[in-house]
Parts: structure tokens; C-alpha cells; sequence
């Protein structure tokens, strides 16, 4: 049980920064790609400059995705990351008084997104852990 745990604690930090931090790599590169159709997206949805907030949000999802996976500032990007992801979540997966079928999926969206924020207030607690380009220090 020892070696587990040490293989844990040396690799699990890598990994789990690794899972993290795909989910807003691909979804930056998304955005880039589909900018035209995002921000429309996002103005349908009743926000004011969305060109502007779509660009913030590459940044967020781009840059803070690289970070956490470089282990490069991590604890600042996760928490940007985190912040982010408060009116992201409440915005765009508000589940409650939708139709049934858009319900599900909505509510899916938004548990994923609490899951993520936990991921990234751990970041944010113990750092990049081993393998990182950064040991910063709480």
C-alpha cells in the first residue's frame, strides 16, 4: 500500500492537472475555431459585448489550460479558472424551470462544472504538485 501511495502522490498530481486542464484546452481551440458562432451564441443568451467576453474567455480557458498543465502558475490560474466558471455555470447550464429534456442535460452540465470547480480549488489549496514548471509556495 506504501508504493501506491508514494506512485500517487508523485504521478497523481501530473495526471489529474493533465485531465483538468484538457477539458478547457479542446474548449479554447473550439472557441477559436467557431468564434462567429460562439458569440452569438453568447449574445443570445442576453450578454453585453460578447466578442469581448468571448476573447476573456479563450484567454481563461486557453491560457489557464496550458498553465494548470505546465504546473506554471497553477494555484493562480485554478483560481481564475474557478471564478470563471461561477457565472459560466449559472449563465449557460441554469437548469431549473427548463423542460424536462433540456433539464437533464443542463443539470449534467452543471454538476460537471461544480465537479471541475472542486478540481480547481484543490489546485488552488496544494499547488501543481511534482512534475510541474512551478513549485509555488502557500
Amino acid at each position: 500500500m506504501n508504493t501506491l501511495c508514494n506512485l500517487a502522490k508523485q504521478y497523481g498530481p501530473l495526471l489529474g492537472r493533465l485531465l483538468l486542464a484538457n477539458i478547457f484546452i479542446v474548449a479554447g481551440l473550439k472557441k477559436i475555431m467557431g468564434f462567429a458562432g460562439t458569440a452569438g451564441y453568447m449574445a443570445s443568451k442576453g450578454l453585453p459585448f460578447p466578442e469581448t467576453l468571448l476573447a476573456l474567455t479563450i484567454l481563461i480557458e486557453l491560457g489557464g489550460g496550458l498553465m494548470i498543465l505546465l504546473g506554471w502558475q497553477a494555484r493562480w490560474a485554478a483560481l481564475a479558472i474557478f471564478l470563471w466558471l461561477i457565472p459560466v455555470t449559472l449563465i449557460f447550464h441554469a437548469y431549473w424551470g427548463l423542460e424536462p429534456a433540456q433539464m437533464v442535460e443542463q443539470q449534467r452540465h452543471f454538476m460537471k462544472n461544480l465537479a471541475i470547480m472542486g478540481g480547481m480549488i484543490y489546485i488552488v489549496a496544494f499547488g501543481p504538485g511534482a512534475f510541474s514548471l512551478g513549485k509555488d509556495k502557500c
